[in-house]
């Protein structure tokens, strides 16, 4: 079979967990590295034995050896490098948060409409981690019941030197953000996702620990309405003195499940013995998989990547197409309008309710 050629944009702290993971792949060929800083593109380049290198994405774009473009750049550039790859002809994984703001995620979307022979993908890979996948199953089957409320937290820090180390972090025009839209994302798009998608959202956010490095929130909630009849919350900061701390809960009318640290710390039914069996299934679901790169990236890179790959060798759709992360970015985006404006906002559904509810 042909080989996959793959380019990727942007050198920074995520790109060399694409790189490995792509390596892993016999029919996979990592042909070039773009970054606008040249040394850092050299430095991958290096690291992974990728030929070409250049810090002009259009270069690498029009180049014949690129078949998909990993795209693990700053949040506000997603948008116009995917709507060109895809415009070159391009399969597309472009790193979260899909865009920051409104315009770009309608323009990709829309790019990725005109060209449907193309895969286009967004990362959430803590979808792709079998724990995350069996609680969602038994979500999503009604084996909590009717669901009442879903919430989840997040508690990292950031100090200054992270949010002065690139010009672009922790500013409305291109980061889009800060707490919500890039650490607490991942468990947002998971909160969503397992229960079905919000369809709407009040919220407010605050900067209380970082007004002498960036602009935008280091804490936040948000109270949800669930398309399924449930509510929900969200709360997150990057301004705690804990070093990444995720929690996960899920109450129906049947039985409950919580998650902290990624790992089932309490499953409670009114029927003991359908909590031991769950209990047993999750623990099992919840073993170590292999992590690369930062801890907290979790297991799911390699799996996410491996899917995208086997959706442009079979023609079809990845497990975590553009749209379905789009919608994750319209939570984050709708707290964010919700605050400005003082009132609930309303999502739209980006996907068919069909493959929604699925």
């Amino acid at each position: 079979m042909k080989p996959i050629r793959v380019g990727i944009a942007g050198c920074g702290v995520i790109a060399p967990t694409h790189a490995a993971c792509y390596r892993r792949h016999a029919d996979v060929q990592l042909t070039w590295a773009c970054d606008l800083k040249l040394d850092k593109a050299r430095a991958l380049a290096r690291d992974f034995e990728i030929p070409q290198v250049t810090a002009d994405v259009q270069q690498m774009l029009e180049a014949p050896d690129v078949d998909l473009v990993s795209i693990c750049t700053d949040h506000a550039s997603h948008a116009p490098i995917a709507c060109a790859a895809l415009a070159a002809g391009r399969h597309v994984l472009c790193e979260k948060a899909l865009a920051h703001d409104t315009a770009g995620l309608d323009a990709m979307l829309q790019a990725g409409d005109a060209h449907p022979e193309r895969v286009f993908a967004g990362i959430f890979q803590h979808r792709h981690e079998p724990l995350n996948q069996r609680l969602r199953d038994l979500i999503r089957g009604g084996a909590l019941g009717t669901l009442l409320t879903a919430g989840m937290q997040m508690r990292c820090w950031r100090g200054a030197d992270y949010y002065r180390g690139d010009a672009w972090r922790g500013t409305w025009s291109q980061e889009g953000g800060a707490v919500l839209i890039n650490q607490a994302i991942h468990y947002i798009d998971l909160l969503q996702w397992m229960a079905g998608g919000v369809r709407s959202v009040a919220g407010t956010y605050a900067n209380l620990a970082h007004q002498d490095c960036m602009e935008t929130e280091d804490a936040a909630t948000a109270t949800l309405g669930f398309a399924c009849g449930a509510v929900g919350t969200i709360e997150a900061t990057s301004a705690s003195h804990l070093d990444w701390e995720p929690s996960m809960q899920f109450h129906g009318t049947e039985g409950a499940i919580e998650l902290r640290h990624d790992r089932p710390v309490k499953v409670s039914f009114r029927d003991p013995a359908a909590a031991a069996r769950v209990a047993a299934e999750l623990d099992a679901c919840a073993a170590e998989t292999e992590r690369l790169g930062k801890s907290y990236y979790g297991g799911g890179h390699g799996a996410q990547i491996a899917d995208v790959l086997d959706a442009i060798r079979g023609g079809g759709e990845p497990f975590v197409t553009a749209r379905a992360a789009a919608e994750t970015v319209d939570l984050v985006l709708g707290i964010y309008a919700a605050h400005r404006g003082g009132r609930r906002v309303a999502l739209a559904p980006r996907l068919p309710t069909r493959a929604a509810t699925a």
